[in-house]
């Protein structure tokens, strides 16, 4: 049957099933039942006529002759694809940038190998062959099998940059901040230089090895300070850990934990105002601008947010500490015991975290005192100028 407008509380919705025979003489069928986004009928019934079109058009003649690359990258990322490197937003520049901005609306079918290699050198015309298949080949692959997942004679081995090979091939390169440890006293010396809130988030990652977007997700219910003990409820591994928590950190949990509107979200790291930290993304997500404000009042490029859990896994080595209890408190590696009882604090990682070092410069930062108090203000320099001197306290 073809497709038939339905309404559901004030949306119309079309739903049906459009069938015809492929370019390739197969039958083919599509079942649709999905929201118009909108109460008009008479706008509802001009969009189950657009989609309808447009499905019997691909079955026909299939998606590389109707498609366009805008439309195959929307439909990647409704079904759940990144839209990362596909279309990017430059707050700063307020412009566009992206795979969907240079082949926009070029049919797929008119894609072909050579143009992906054009779209890559022209995009990013200095960057190496790995940074070319993260940014340009796979996304852009990654759209193409999505919208040829029914069409197996769409099926293409696009071809990949590879790498130089030999031994005698040197490339000098600027170093990726992030991806190696940093001593603590240099570390102390860039959190003194982020407004109070970022700070004590990434001086958490510092003293727990959590991945960042680990402590994000932290909650009231995950803090256990008597135990110094930490809950990770959806870890990489999509298993939940414990993970001890420095004594260092205990001060400022405990009174982060003294926030007013827990009970309505209980996250306990929140920017200076207020809200939530978001996603890590391109170098840190929520914590990005912060980061990049220490690294112009300092003059340290070497940390970002991963750095704190490359520092913990390295200084654990350094001071001893058995492999397998490292990579327990890092989550890469877990027992019987971590397995079963994830709240339960274990004494053995508690001992192995606090031989972490910790510079006085950390206990004479200035919000050390009020961490809670002093979570709502922003580094000298940063937004308004309320800098360090202002006096408001985060709800």
């Amino acid at each position: 049957m073809a497709l038939t407008i339905l309404k559901r509380g004030k949306t119309y919705y079309l739903r049906g099933t459009v069938r015809a025979v492929g370019n390739d003489g197969e039958k083919r069928s599509v079942s649709v039942y999905e929201t118009t986004g909108t109460s008009d009928r008479t706008l509802a019934e001009a969009i189950r006529v657009k989609t309808e079109k447009r499905i019997l058009d691909e079955i026909v003649f299939g998606k590389a002759k109707v498609v366009t690359f805008r439309q195959a990258a929307e439909e990647y990322v409704d079904a759940g694809g990144s839209q990362r490197f596909l279309l990017d937003w430059n707050k700063t520049e307020q412009t566009e940038s992206g795979l969907v901005v240079h082949f926009g609306d070029t049919l797929l079918g008119q894609i072909a190998q050579e143009d992906l290699d054009k779209a890559a050198r022209e995009m990013y015309p200095n960057a190496r062959s790995d940074t070319l298949n993260r940014q340009v080949y796979t996304p852009f692959i990654a759209v193409w099998n999505h919208a040829f997942a029914s069409e197996p004679n769409m099926a293409r081995k696009w071809k990949r940059p590879r790498k130089a090979k030999g031994t005698n091939v040197v490339r000098l390169q600027p170093m990726r901040s992030g991806n190696k440890p940093v001593a603590y006293d240099r570390a102390s010396t860039f959190l003194a230089a982020m407004s109070p809130a970022p700070a004590m988030l990434m001086l958490t990652l510092f003293y727990t090895g959590l991945r960042p977007i680990e402590a994000f997700a932290l909650t009231a219910d995950d803090v256990d300070v008597p135990g110094r003990w930490l809950v990770v409820r959806a870890s990489k591994t999509g298993e939940p850990r414990g993970v001890p928590m420095h004594d260092v950190l205990a001060p400022m949990f405990e009174s982060l934990l003294k926030r007013n509107n827990l009970a309505e979200d209980a996250r306990i790291f929140r920017t200076p105002r207020g809200e939530p930290y978001g996603a890590v993304q391109e170098g840190g997500g929520g914590l990005k601008s912060a980061i990049q404000g220490a690294r112009r009042r300092t003059g340290i490029k070497d940390i970002s947010p991963y750095t704190g859990r490359h520092s913990v896994s390295t200084q654990l080595v350094v001071n001893g500490v058995h492999p397998h209890i490292k990579d327990q408190i890092l989550g890469h590696a877990a027992d019987d015991m971590s397995r079963h009882y994830t709240n339960v604090p274990q004494a053995p990682l508690i001992a192995a975290i606090n031989t972490l070092p910790v510079p006085s410069a950390i206990r004479a930062l200035p919000w050390w005192e009020n961490p809670l108090g002093w979570a709502g203000r922003l580094a000298e320099g940063t937004g308004r100028r309320t800098d360090l001197e202002g006096k408001r306290e985060q709800s």
